[in-house]
């Protein structure tokens, strides 16, 4: 390998066997890429998002979701100018990388792959919680919650590992499952929606059955309302799998975030809504199957349809395998995390070292906060983690919507599809991503698994700082933001 430097970054030039080992396969179409969003998203409406409403009461996390919902309209329509126009499979990387060069594609990408490794461990953590409720009640099988989770992060590593084809068969046909379970949930829950049921979480003193927590129980529900959208910006990490991103990416990023607004606000009055009521389901690891018991009685078919819900919580953590595996992939074939984590499969062409990597980190961190109870106390695994990921979340929202500032004034770049919000809707959902990062930190209960997520970070980049910059190899991302970066300086201002 022949090497340049470049504003302190060391590249090597790859020989061709270097890429050979490093391919993908292309499959995706727009229905595949929709079901890929709302399949990774869906399990926010099954578990995790019912945390806010001990932390907001129903009308502060009402009001925080509406927030939270106007941030993903502006990260999507500007996510869906940048993935046409950058389309590969590094995603908010290739974003970041355009727009500030390797430091700026590096804290991207970071955050990401921080977010994409602990939303799978939030997940695995909730089916463990049904599955083993259900296996419990339904054949007296009482196993660890630990076992669960290895088991379903072996099978779904194994479907992602054996071939793109099966991986988005799957997402598509397990994200239509967990779309009908939600429905009959819809449908069986509106005749027994009462208010009071909505509003039954005790108000501090001063404050209103509306706002039991008052005006900061909005800032604490936020990190648990994008819970119902997030991942729904995965979708560019499919660039390079995709027949043609640059039609098919826009369409699946738009019909995804309008499905799951939908989705959420139904999901949040009804379960809310319905008996147990909401400090009871605030408080649950399995929140759908207390609405289920409600609608259909203790019976064997609230049991067979809470199996069902399973799946919503399975098409998200499968989803988000593939995006965690894509997107470690991907930094690892340009040298800011280490190269050999990009090998893909010689005959599937998945990248199986960056799936088995991910796994192996997240399942990890869920153990450290199961086992670390001096730290924790008696706050669920589920709500540590969840705060964990919306972390790095944020920390890559702010910074795709800075690049897409950045690159709005590259005039050199070709736009297939223009965002109709423009600047205003990024900087609206940069705002907010912002005010998110700092809110994390009210509530105290969730505060040492954020600052465990920050040092993380702080040693990652201290990684690149000091290593990974001096290796860095000409990737297809690295390739084509430096000749934009090229052709912006030489075109006339």
């Amino acid at each position: 390998m022949s090497e340049n430097q470049r504003g302190g970054i060391t590249y090597r030039k790859a020989d061709p066997s270097y890429f050979e080992e490093r391919s993908l396969r292309r499959f995706a179409g727009v229905w595949s890429l929709w079901a890929l969003g709302v399949g990774a998203v869906i399990s926010g409406d099954f578990f995790g998002w019912n945390f806010g409403l001990l932390s907001g009461g129903f009308g502060g996390l009402l009001i925080a979701t509406i927030i939270v919902a106007i941030m993903y309209i502006g990260l999507c329509f500007s996510i869906a100018e940048l993935s046409p126009a950058l389309p590969h499979t590094g995603g908010a990387y290739s974003f970041g990388r355009t727009a500030f060069g390797p430091w700026g594609g590096f804290l991207t990408g970071l955050a990401e792959s921080i977010e994409y490794v602990l939303t799978p461990a939030v997940i695995v953590v909730g089916i463990g919680g049904y599955v083993g409720t259900i296996f419990e009640g339904a054949f007296g099988i009482a196993l660890p919650a630990p076992l669960w989770w290895a088991i379903f992060y072996a099978v779904f590593v194994g479907i992602n590992i054996a071939g793109v084809e099966l991986t988005f068969r799957i997402t598509v046909a397990i994200t239509l499952l967990a779309l009908i379970v939600l429905v009959v949930f819809w449908i069986g829950a509106i005749p027994l929606f009462r208010w009071e049921y909505a509003l039954d979480v005790p108000a501090d003193p001063g404050e209103s059955i509306w706002l039991p927590k008052g005006v900061s129980g909005i800032a604490a529900s936020l990190p648990f309302a994008i819970w119902f959208y997030l991942a729904i910006e995965q979708l560019p990490l499919a660039a390079e799998e995709s027949h043609d991103p640059k039609r098919d990416m826009p369409r699946g990023l738009l019909w995804g975030i309008a499905t799951l607004i939908v989705a959420s606000l139904f999901t949040l009055f009804l379960n809310s809504g319905i008996a147990p009521g909401a400090t009871v389901v605030g408080a649950s690891e399995e929140p759908l199957f207390l609405a289920f018991q409600t609608i259909f009685g203790e019976g064997a078919g609230s049991t067979v349809l809470a199996l069902a819900a399973v799946a919503g919580l399975v098409a998200s953590f499968h989803a988000i395998i593939y995006a965690y595996g894509r997107n470690i992939y991907s930094l690892a074939r340009a040298g800011y995390f280490p190269t050999w984590m990009s090998k893909t499969h010689p005959t599937r062409n998945t990248p199986y070292v960056a799936l088995i990597v991910g796994a192996v980190a997240g399942y990890v961190v869920a153990l450290a906060i199961e086992y670390g109870g001096r730290f924790f106390g008696d706050v669920p695994v589920g709500g540590v983690l969840l705060n964990m990921a919306v972390f790095g979340a944020v920390i890559a929202y702010i910074m795709q919507m800075a690049a897409y500032l950045r690159i709005k004034s590259m005039d050199s770049l070709e736009r297939p599809y223009i965002s109709p919000l423009g600047r205003t809707g990024a900087i609206v959902a940069g705002l907010i991503a912002s005010a998110t990062l700092v809110f994390l930190f009210i509530n105290p209960d969730y505060r040492p698994g954020v600052y465990g997520v920050a040092v993380w970070f702080a040693g990652s980049l201290l990684y690149f700082g000091l290593y990974a910059r001096h290796r860095m190899i000409l990737s297809p991302e690295e390739e084509f933001a430096q000749q934009a970066i090229d052709s912006d300086r030489a075109s006339p201002q």
